[in-house]
Parts: structure tokens; C-alpha cells; sequence
């Protein structure tokens, strides 16, 4: 199909109406391609679905108080009009028919580029980079029209990958240039200055390692010791220092990065990107799609059911892991309010962030990395205050704030967290301050706990993982909430739309006896043969990055943090069987074949203390209680539990009952699950 090119102007208008505005936000959208989804397969009363793609261009008024919170807009180029410009692009996915479609938009925020909510939604799971083509149709038979953008400067736009063209901050016309902080856990010889080639690294200023500093220890919290300045250099050395190329973007160790260890950079770097627009590349897309019927020369919204009316009820925002984070801090820093003065998501899913925020508006951001107790411990993508939804005081730092305090455009919040959060990214603080006093929860905020799951799932019904690649124990990333995530999206738009109150939160908490301390949990959690619990998590402490920094971001000294007061930090308290209490059971936790855990270790070695990352792990049960006595496992055996196959899906046909009446698990899902459990050798 031809190029088709849409001016787009959003500004100040009711829904519906036509008209251009001075205050122009998207100001061209080009749809370069238009094709069939699924090859023109029918999704149900909604019929087909095709793929659009393009550029918007954006611009937005530096002097607008909306935008003012943008660190160095000030300091970006402008326009003749005195507009600061950018652009991404996007991916629509929508009815071809758009009367047929259900009149709301799911916004999913690509995670690095990568469009993964449709894929964490899909049942069967098939991947996190499964095409949407395989998708297995459930919101399109809804009739949800899907939408992506870039949204951040250091990704180059691929096929696959969405970035955005963000302009770089200039200082009296000359490039920025400061020390920043880089951690690198590696091999070989060369790595980008950014740690990944998948990123845009910001070029070094000065590439004379006598005036940088590069240091390597072992473990996370291990004594940094300086690498000698002949022992490394600004480049790319593929066989060592003989091969030496010099580049303002590439990290060079003659000897090469060792495994495990781990190394850290500062160097002066040049030419930061104004970060923190990516935000208004989200508000200001999702508010054109709700809000404007054309542009100034009535060119039409590509999903406005005709030329004079949108017809877009609804807008809901997703977030997985980094863009949970992501979207923890657009809600913190206002964008939900769009230059109109509107509310841009009526509601908003927040997947797995724990309590941290992406910290993406700050000079130099890097939004790639977050910390965990295995990885950039001490970065600023750490938890920070406000934690909280609520608007609260912090008894570490004395901070008054929260990230919902805007009534008229806060949305509804579904926050979901696993096990493994409460390990990594202190989510236990979404309840409870620093000193483990309760905080409240607003009335427009649900949050709901995965049971037993790590980052990436737990082990999925009558599954048996076995593998632990770089981890000491099996892992048991199976995606198995990906019935929950569809339920939720049920649940999310009922409430939104209809305005019945969803599930109520299901969340541990201190109160109710289910958030317990890390020594707590050990005393509890079963005496599993081989099986060691662990002994740290990622502790949270009133870090001071600087006086450029504040809580809505800014600029962060390069030194490690100055660390102060700890924060009390909880984790789920385990059931006799070691699965958590206080949240959510999915059917592969409702009806264990084993204990799923929101931890793991990394394998033997300079990191074996730390915890392995996002992973968790998987204990099955003894299959008889011989075996069981043998081995002195005190968790009951799968014949014990269930006595047979047939008893084995009768334990799971029970608990998906239970979660299709608490609306945590859809009837069509259900059965889907269940056959899977027939499917299974659980006891054949």
C-alpha cells in the first residue's frame, strides 16, 4: 500500500471535536504500512484485524508547567515556533471495521523496545517476543484496538524493536558533558559503553583512561578494587590489546572481562538525550487517538469511527516489569493529564515493578537498568520515595508524597506483584513505611500478589521443571500468569467502564500475619533436602545520589550513593509446603505438584550468594511417601495429596472454580487449564 501521511494536531479539544489548536502535541502521524493481521483471520463478532504502522511527530511547549518537570527541556533545541520536537514510532493494531470493535484502546508499553504485553497475555503462552499474528485472539474478539510507541532515546528502531528520536540536551550550544556510572557483568573483551549492543551508548568525552575510572570486585557487595589504566581502554580489542580499534562507545579489558565478577566504569560522557519525553510521547499519542477526530487539514485519525466523531470510550494502560516502573513514575510526574487538562487512562495495569520507578527523567538516564540485589545494587533505578500510591510520610527521609495526589486525572490502578519482587524490588513497601507501620491503600488502587511465582512465572500446571541453566536450582519461569493477566484486563475495564468493583486486594500484609521477615520465613519454609534458603535480599536504604537529585528526578552525582538508614523490608510468609500465603494461588499453586519460590541462586562460583536475578525456583514433591521418608522431605508426596491422576485434576478442576467465581481466572481459561492438567503424567 502507498505511503499515507495524517497530520495530527491535539490540543484543548472535546471528544469528537474538529478543529486545530494552538497547542499542538502530535503534530504528524505517517502511516508508512497497512497489512492484514492473523492474514485476515475473523476474530469473532469483531471480525478482522490489520497492522498499521508509522511516525508520529511530536512537539510540546517547553514553558507549558506540564512540561516544565522534563529535566533539561530547557536545554533542548526549538523550533521556530519555540517548540521542543520528537518523534517515535508506533504500531496500531485495530479493527479493519472500526465500528465493530469495542470503542477502548489497550496501550501497551513496549518493554526495551520490545512489544510484549500480547504476549504475556496469551494462553497457551507462546514466548515474550511472539509475534501478534499467533496471538490467540482473546481482545480482539473484545474488540480492543492495541497501540505501541517508542518512548525511549537510547534504542535504535528495528523490525522488532520500537525506540524514539529524542533530541539531545546542549549547554550554550556546546554538548553536555558529565561523569556518569556504568556496571558491567561480562565476557570477553569488549563491551558497548552501555553494557548491551541492543542500547545506544553515550559516546565518552574524553577517551584517556587516566581520566576515568574502571574497578572490579567480587559479588555485589565486594571491595571495589581499581583495573590498572594498561590493562583496559576506550575501544573495541576482540583478541586482546593487540587488536586494539579505539571508539568513543566501546569498553576494552586486554585480559578480558572475567565471569562473575563484577566491573564498574565512570568516565566522562557527552551529549545526554532529554529523556524524560519519552513520558509525553505516551500522553500525547494515547490523548490524540481518545481526543481528536483530524488535524488542521482534516486528515483523519487512523481509529476514529468516522470524520466527525472518535468514538473512544476508554483507555487503558499496560505495564510489565520496566514499564510497570515506567509507568509508576508517567502517573508520579503528571502525565496522566494531558495539555487539555484530561485524563489520558481512565484505568492502568502495573505489572511486577515491586515499589520502584523507572527513573527515566534524569540527566544521562539510562532506563535499561533497575537494581536488584544481584545488580546494580546501588543505581538509582532503586526504590525511592514516595514508594507509595498513597500520599504518605516517609519516616527515613521525612518526604511527604505520593504517587497518586492528582484526583481529577489519577486512573484506577490494578498493581500486581510475585514472590520475586519481595526479594528484588522491595514490594513489601507498597504496605507498609520503612519502620513496617502500615500505609494505606487509595480506593482507586488494587493490588494483588502472584503466590510462589518468580519474575518470569512458576512452573505451570503439572509441570516438573528440571533445568537451572546459570541458577543452583531448577527454574520455574513458565509464565503461568498469563490467565491471571487476561482475568484482570476482565476485571480492570468492569470497573472502568461499568463500574463494578473488582476483586478486592489480595496482598500479604503485616497485619494479617502474611508478610513476615526474611529470618521469619527461614524458620518456617520447609527443611527441603539440598535445599538452602536465603540469607539476603535487595535491602533499601535512604541512598543519597546528590544535591541535583530530587524525587522527580534531576542529576545524579557519579560516585557510589552515600548509604543511609536502612528501610525494613518483608518477604511472603511460606506455608508448610514453602508456598507463600496472602495472595493469589494460580492452579499451579492452588494444586502444587511442588514448591515454586520467588528465589534462586546463582550457580557455584564468585556470585553463589547472590541471588539469581529475576529467577525463582522449583522443588518437586516426591512422587510416594516411601520416597519421600527416604529422602527426608516433610512435604507430603503427590499420591499422599492426591492419590492418583484422576485426583490430581480433580484438585485442579477445584481450584479453578474457585478462582473463576473470586474473577481471577476466566471460564474459557479454566477449561483450557484444565486439559492441560488432563494432558499431564502428574501420577500416570
Amino acid at each position: 500500500m502507498g505511503r499515507q501521511t495524517v497530520a495530527l494536531i491535539v490540543g484543548g479539544l472535546l471528544l469528537g471535536a474538529h478543529a486545530p489548536s494552538v497547542d499542538a502535541r502530535v503534530v504528524n502521524l505517517v502511516v508508512e504500512k497497512r497489512r492484514p493481521l492473523a492474514s485476515g483471520k475473523a476474530f469473532g463478532n469483531t471480525g478482522p484485524y490489520e497492522r498499521l504502522e508509522g511516525t508520529a511527530q511530536f512537539e510540546v511547549d517547553p514553558r507549558d508547567p506540564l512540561n516544565a518537570v522534563i529535566v533539561n527541556i530547557d536545554k533542548a533545541p526549538r523550533n521556530g515556533r519555540g517548540m521542543v520536537e520528537f518523534s517515535a514510532p508506533f504500531v496500531i493494531l485495530k479493527p479493519v471495521d472500526t465500528n465493530k470493535g469495542n470503542q477502548k484502546i489497550l496501550y501497551g508499553i513496549n518493554n526495551r523496545g520490545n512489544a510484549i504485553e500480547l504476549p504475556f497475555q496469551t494462553l497457551p503462552a507462546k514466548g515474550n517476543n511472539a509475534p501478534p499474528d499467533e496471538h490467540d485472539g482473546l481482545f480482539f474478539r473484545l474488540g480492543y484496538t492495541f497501540v505501541d510507541a517508542g518512548w525511549a532515546g537510547d534504542i535504535t528502531t528495528t523490525d522488532t524493536r520500537l525506540g524514539a528520536n529524542l533530541p539531545v540536551a546542549m549547554l550554550n550550544g556546546q554538548p553536555i558533558v558529565a561523569p556518569i556510572r556504568i556496571e558491567y557483568i561480562g565476557t570477553g573483551h569488549t563491551l558497548p559503553l552501555k553494557g548491551n549492543a541492543l542500547f545506544r551508548s553515550y559516546e565518552a568525552a574524553d577517551t584517556n583512561p587516566a581520566h576515568s575510572t574502571l574497578t572490579v570486585r567480587e559479588g555485589i557487595g565486594g571491595a571495589r578494587r581499581a583495573v590498572p589504566r594498561d590493562a583496559w581502554a576506550f575501544g573495541k580489542c576482540e583478541k586482546g590489546r593487540e587488536s586494539l580499534v579505539p571508539s568513543h562507545t566501546d569498553l576494552c579489558v586486554f585480559d578480558g572481562f572475567q565471569p562473575g565478577l563484577v566491573y564498574e566504569l565512570t568516565y566522562p560522557a557527552r551529549s545526554p538525550w532529554v529523556m524524560g519525553l519519552g513520558y509525553a510521547v505516551t500522553r500525547d499519542l494515547a490523548s490524540f487517538l481518545r481526543s481528536s477526530t483530524a488535524d488542521d487539514a482534516g486528515n483523519p485519525n487512523p481509529i476514529a469511527a468516522n470524520a466527525s466523531f472518535v468514538g473512544i470510550r476508554r483507555v487503558y494502560g499496560l505495564g510489565i516489569s520496566s514499564t510497570g516502573m515506567y509507568m509508576r513514575e508517567f502517573l508520579y510526574l503528571g502525565f496522566n493529564e494531558d495539555e487539555g487538562h484530561r485524563k489520558v487512562f481512565d484505568a492502568v495495569r502495573i505489572f511486577i515493578p515491586g515499589t520502584h520507578r523507572l527513573f527515566m527523567n534524569v540527566e544521562f538516564s539510562d532506563p535499561n537498568v533497575y537494581s536488584r540485589q544481584d545488580d546494580h545494587h546501588d543505581f538509582l533505578s532503586h526504590s525511592a520515595s514516595p514508594l507509595t500510591y498513597a500520599v504518605t510520610t516517609d519516616p527515613i527521609t521525612g518526604i511527604h508524597d505520593g504517587i497518586l495526589k492528582r484526583p481529577a486525572t489519577d486512573p484506577l490502578v490494578f498493581h500486581v506483584d510475585t514472590a520475586n519482587e519481595f526479594w528484588q524490588m522491595n514490594a513489601s513497601l507498597n504496605v507498609h513505611d520503612g519502620r513496617g507501620a502500615p500505609v494505606p491503600i487509595p480506593d482507586n488502587v488494587r493490588l494483588y500478589f502472584v503466590s510462589s511465582h518468580s519474575h518470569v512465572g512458576a512452573a505451570g500446571v503439572g509441570a516438573m521443571p528440571t533445568a537451572a541453566n546459570q541458577c543452583t536450582y531448577p527454574m520455574n519461569g513458565a509464565l503461568s500468569y498469563h490467565a491471571l493477566l487476561r482475568a484482570l484486563i476482565v476485571a480492570i475495564d468492569d470497573w472502568a467502564d461499568r463500574g463494578l468493583a473488582p476483586p478486592p486486594n489480595r496482598y500479604p500484609t503485616i497485619a494479617a500475619g502474611t508478610l513476615v521477615t526474611r529470618t521469619d520465613a527461614e524458620a518456617i519454609f520447609p527443611r527441603i533436602p539440598g535445599v538452602r534458603f536465603p540469607t539476603t535480599l535487595n535491602e533499601l536504604y535512604a541512598y543519597d545520589f546528590g544535591p541535583e537529585l530530587r524525587p522527580v528526578g534531576g542529576r545524579v552525582r557519579p560516585a557510589p550513593p552515600t548509604k543511609g538508614e536502612r528501610y525494613e523490608s518483608r518477604v511472603p510468609k511460606p506455608d508448610a509446603d514453602g508456598l507463600d500465603l496472602g495472595g493469589v494461588r494460580t492452579l499451579d499453586i492452588a494444586a502444587p505438584v511442588g514448591t515454586n519460590t520467588g528465589w534462586n541462586f546463582w550457580a557455584p562460583g564468585p556470585r553463589q550468594r547472590d541471588l539469581c536475578g529475576l529467577n525463582g525456583s522449583f522443588f518437586r514433591f516426591a512422587r510416594t511417601k516411601a520416597d519421600r521418608e527416604r529422602a527426608g522431605d516433610p512435604r507430603p508426596s503427590l499420591e499422599e495429596r492426591y492419590r492418583d491422576h484422576a485426583g490430581f485434576v480433580a484438585a485442579v478442576e477445584k481450584a479453578a472454580r474457585t478462582l473463576v467465581a473470586d474473577r481471577f481466572l476466566l471460564e474459557e481459561d479454566a477449561k483450557t487449564l484444565i486439559a492441560t492438567a488432563n494432558a499431564s503424567d502428574v501420577l500416570k
